[in-house]
């Protein structure tokens, strides 16, 4: 029987998530990776519950994470009944749609009759009346943003999600998800784009700005570029890596001799401020409070431990970020 640590919440900063009421944990746990059937059950469970002893009380999936897609929705399921069911009002636990998940017209994209049948999916996979975030996972080319958005809405209405967010909408995108969903009386909540020191779309695209103006949160997904950004790399590409898999995620390709220079680079910065490579990056994005909460992911308990080490300095003195900026820019 699991009894949480009774002071879970001592050190964890929560951050107010736009102009809501919702605070989110500095970082968030991400289950894209590592809670399907192919890795150890107890392993998840380690995963999940020193994340929540250590003040992560918001768990991030979608429709599609596993492998298999659903695996990882129907594993959290299976943790909230033997481990969880006590803590659910101390949870935030949200969902997305937008994927592949069934054959045919619509089991993808953004239509209303996809995005609500993939919601009603997922509660069901995890054994939950409603998800506290559901996010639209990427825009739809064909469908009109207002049917999304209407779907979004209902799903509020219907008492099936408390707030509502996008995921992968560029600026403009975003200003005008906010605008139908502001007239329809569910205000945007959250957006959850790619972020990291590697790729700094959400900077030079605008969408931060746009985040700014509209006074809605951000939570950012590969802080780490799916491992890049952490000691792994630094001596090449490791047997037992994702890109030595050559992972959809990560080529073996990308990790070129020039990438692995900048990787060393950036070490040596981490260790001037004693810090691991993933430490530096996670406190990068979260540096400021432009970003609400970060996303990490793990494979065991002691990498979730490393992580909530980063929030110790968010701090970051004008030449460590001048330093940081011309090993990116070369």
């Amino acid at each position: 029987m699991y009894t949480a640590h009774p002071d879970r919440y001592a050190d964890m900063p929560y951050r107010r998530t736009g102009r809501s009421g919702l605070k989110l944990p500095a970082l968030s746990l991400g289950l894209w990776h590592n809670f399907g059937p192919d890795r150890p059950v107890e392993t998840q469970r380690a995963i999940l519950r020193r994340a929540f002893d250590l003040g992560i009380t918001h768990f991030d999936l979608a429709n599609n994470y596993g492998p298999p897609p659903g695996a990882a929705e129907s594993a959290l399921g299976s943790f909230l009944r033997s481990d969880f069911g006590a803590y659910r009002d101390e949870l935030v636990i949200s969902t997305k749609a937008g994927y592949l998940m069934w054959p045919g017209p619509y089991g993808e994209w953004g239509s209303r009759k996809y995005v609500l049948s993939s919601l009603d999916q997922s509660l069901s996979r995890m054994g939950l009346d409603y998800v506290d975030v559901f996010y639209s996972h990427r825009p739809d080319p064909e469908t009109p943003l207002e049917e999304t958005m209407g779907a979004l809405h209902s799903a509020v209405q219907q008492g099936k999600a408390l707030y509502v967010g996008v995921s992968n909408y560029s600026a403009e995108q975003t200003r005008e998800a906010a605008r139908i969903l502001g007239d329809l009386g569910t205000p945007l909540l959250i957006h959850q784009p790619r972020y990291s020191m590697l790729d700094r779309r959400p900077e030079t695209e605008g969408l931060l700005d746009a985040l700014d103006e509209l006074q809605v949160g951000s939570i950012v997904f590969s802080p780490l570029e799916q491992g890049l950004l952490t000691g792994r790399y630094l001596n090449g590409i490791p047997e037992d890596s994702r890109a030595a898999s050559d992972s959809p995620f990560l080529s073996s390709d990308a990790v070129t001799e020039e990438l692995v220079g900048r990787l060393r680079a950036l070490n040596a910065i981490a260790e001037s401020r004693g810090q691991s490579l993933a430490q530096l990056a996670l406190a990068w994005v979260l540096r400021g409070g432009r970003v609400t909460s970060a996303l990490v992911g793990a494979s065991s308990a002691r990498q979730i431990e490393d992580s909530v080490g980063a929030l110790d300095r968010l701090d970051f003195a004008d030449e460590e970020l001048a330093r940081i900026d011309a090993v990116i820019n070369g």
